[in-house]
């Protein structure tokens, strides 16, 4: 397979969200917006030519939107192969691109985000661990901090003391978001409205700039939901999903 370097020149013209084909689509304009800012820190965006279908997402740890302490590796914020598409080795030929940029770059490794057991929206552990990664970190909501050091006396990543206990003082359902993902383009606002049509108290903070990120109250900041102080989950909620989260 083929595969393009995304970058400010192209990317109006490329597709690079996983299941929207519309430039015009809410969510396409936001994710577009937020990765065009981040070109100027290092990201770097890898899909293929099918449209939309494999893609891996990475930048320098130093300006991850993640509160980590990973100077000097590469963090990657998605690697993403769609269903049919799965068991060709296109997962493989995006991440031994990450590998081999990194290296030419002198990282010291790489970094991504998982879980013990796969949860959605996040990196499969069994695929990590096949290809070498190692857990590195754990915060107390199961959600992990994975590596692949290049040098084996390389120091661990580790994530930051605000990240460790996800917990808030705010009340009611909470959550924090970035546009990094781009459904939250077109899903936050049906669960703020959702939330507020039915009196359930709710309130999204989204998360807007490197230094925010690197310092919010949790592991995951494309999309953390707490509820009265608690960490709740990372997965994306829709109306339906987020009422029957409620009780409702």
């Amino acid at each position: 397979m083929e595969y393009i370097r995304v970058n400010k020149k192209n990317l109006n013209d490329e597709h690079i969200c996983c299941a929207i084909s519309n430039n015009n689509d809410v969510q396409v304009k936001s994710k577009k917006e937020w990765l065009s800012d981040r070109f100027d820190d290092g990201l770097v965006f890898l899909k293929s030519t099918e449209r939309g279908k494999c893609f891996i997402e990475y930048i320098p740890a130093e300006n991850a939107w993640n509160p980590i302490k990973a100077d000097g590796y590469t963090y990657i914020d998605c690697l993403w192969v769609s269903g049919s598409f799965k068991g060709h080795g296109y997962s493989n030929d995006l991440l031994n691109e990450c590998i081999k940029d990194s290296k030419e770059k002198g990282k010291k490794g790489l970094c991504i985000l998982s879980s013990e057991k796969k949860k959605p929206f996040l990196a499969d552990p069994k695929y990590l661990k096949y290809k070498g990664f190692k857990v590195c970190d754990e915060a107390e909501n199961g959600i992990q901090l994975w590596y692949l050091p290049f040098d084996e006396g390389a120091d661990k990543p580790q994530f930051k003391d605000c990240a460790k206990k996800p917990r808030i003082t705010e009340q009611g359902y909470v959550l924090y978001y970035t546009n990094q993902c781009p459904f939250n383009g077109k899903y936050v606002p049906i669960v703020e409205k959702t939330a507020k049509d039915n009196g359930i108290p709710f309130k999204a903070i989204r998360i807007t700039s490197k230094e925010d990120a690197q310092n919010a109250p949790t592991p995951v900041t494309t999309y953390a939901l707490f509820y009265n102080g608690e960490y709740v989950t990372n997965e994306q909620m829709n109306d339906t999903k987020f009422l029957k989260l409620a009780g409702k």
